[in-house]
């Protein structure tokens, strides 16, 4: 009981922050410099000991509601993995002004797509270019299948984990640098049984990788 009225203050406040965020991003602007469109197609189709083994198709219906300017989504597989592959995705929206165009939260969307969390958790991942927070989830499906589940949020000035610090950031750095572009890199590491070390680690081994990468290839 105590815990359900402590929590309904946050919901109820949650609608009037995402306004006050977007009116302050659209107004407080008053002119945007957006960045050209990046080619996500100039990711390498070899990362690290991963060899990419094919796009992977995303229904139209999908890429409409994510709302995207750009999108990659690439199936990799590494020689010695004793996992089934992973899958890798990014999204990248050019502009977030007005609160119209951003990134869909993995927390709403897997579920919704018939994938139930186990674990959740906060992860940091040491990069040539330094250490980067990411969400860990490890999910199941009706199916019986278990992957893990590694996601950030990126940004021209900054790595993010948390969806409300992403918001957060969005208003100082939009007044600072007169643009909102940011984008959801998410790994997907599938595992075949219930112990999820060896997935996570491979995961880890990929955003270990692909993160210098993605930083040369967004626009900064």
């Amino acid at each position: 009981m105590h815990k359900a009225l402590s929590l309904k203050p946050l919901w109820l406040a949650i609608p009037a922050i995402f306004f006050v965020q977007a009116g302050l991003v659209a107004f407080g602007i008053t002119s945007e410099n957006p960045p050209a469109l990046p080619d996500l197609n100039q990711f390498p189709e070899q990362n690290g000991k991963w060899k990419k083994m094919g796009d992977t198709p995303i229904d139209p219906a999908i890429i409409a509601q994510l709302g995207a300017d750009q999108i990659m989504e690439r199936f990799y597989r590494a020689p010695d993995s004793s996992a089934a592959g992973l899958d890798f995705f990014v999204a990248w929206f050019q502009s977030q002004r007005g609160g119209k165009t951003q990134p869909h939260s993995p927390q709403v969307c897997l579920p919704g797509s018939g994938w139930v969390p186990e674990q959740t958790g906060e992860i940091h991942i040491n990069t040539s270019m330094g250490s980067i927070p990411a969400n860990r989830y490890v999910v199941t499906s009706n199916l019986g299948q278990r992957a893990v589940v590694l996601y950030w949020y990126q940004t021209p000035r900054r790595v993010l984990a948390g969806e409300w610090e992403s918001k957060f950031w969005l208003i100082p750095d939009a007044f600072r640098d007169h643009r909102t572009d940011t984008s959801l890199v998410r790994i997907v590491a599938w595992a075949d049984d219930e112990n999820t070390d060896q997935a996570t680690s491979e995961a880890m081994d990929f955003a270990q990788s692909s993160y210098p990468t993605l930083r040369g290839l967004l626009p900064r």
